[in-house]
């Protein structure tokens, strides 16, 4: 099985495509924050709000870096 790995094809695309660049770094960053809910033992209920609606805001980015991915 060659070809390259999926770190590779991204880190490639980002070089070329600053558009993709940023949708990167945009799911890096709503992974880290996450992250930061997911470290606290309670959340308020507008922190689980706002942990819903980074997770949905990181899907949609990650749809869309598999789209370009896919040459879509």
């Amino acid at each position: 099985m060659g070809g390259r790995s999926q770190e590779e094809k991204i880190a490639a695309l980002a070089e070329q495509d600053p558009e993709f660049k940023n949708l990167i770094e945009e799911h890096r960053m709503l992974d880290g924050k996450l992250k930061e809910f997911d470290r606290k033992i309670y959340l308020s209920p507008d922190e689980e709000m706002e942990r819903k609606r980074l997770q949905k805001l990181k899907l949609a980015k990650k749809d869309r870096i598999a789209q370009r991915l896919s040459g879509q």
